[in-house]
């Protein structure tokens, strides 16, 4: 597995893992699913910030990408973000988001980043065992905020100070 930076040209395959999140799970909370130009708009305006966007390449197919973006636009909170992880339903199982992690943590790091914040939704028990292994923290609940599926879902919020939290990690 290598886990490197996104090119333009592995937009086709982070669109497909995207929409299948939209289409099939409740960890992207969009009813409809995207287009090309709105992950090209995405990955641009992530360039423009200076946010990384990773993927983990298996036998030359994108397996999951990752990508953290700032928090909230206010200027007080320009040290801290917000992570998206997401793997190829074809690649699960195979340390594709830990491998993510770990580099997305890392640049995180080195870019001057305090705080990073994960949003997952509560009945994603392996987001957030995830999420916990890096030492990331439950610091809120938001029951019944979203609706997908037809049912209502509730928000876990978690978060990890990054001098500490990167460092048990390498």
């Amino acid at each position: 597995m290598l886990v490197r930076d996104a090119r333009e040209s592995d937009l086709p395959e982070i669109l497909a893992i995207h929409n299948h999140a939209i289409a099939e799970t409740t960890a992207i909370w969009d009813t409809e699913l995207a287009d090309l130009a709105e992950r090209q708009a995405w990955f641009a305006a992530r360039a423009a910030a200076g946010c990384p966007v990773l993927v983990a390449e298996i036998d030359g197919a994108v397996a999951g990408y990752a990508s953290y973006g700032q928090f909230r636009p206010k200027s007080g909170y320009r040290f801290s973000v917000e992570n998206s992880v997401y793997v190829s339903e074809r690649f699960h199982r195979r340390g594709v988001a830990k491998a993510l992690m770990v580099e997305l943590l890392l640049r995180a790091r080195r870019g001057g980043v305090h705080t990073m914040i994960a949003a997952i939704e509560s009945s994603n028990t392996i987001s957030v065992t995830l999420h916990e292994k890096f030492g990331f923290q439950v610091v809120g609940q938001l029951p019944e905020v979203g609706h997908k599926f037809g049912r209502w879902m509730d928000l876990t919020l978690m978060q990890l100070t990054l001098p500490d939290g990167v460092a048990s990690q390498r």
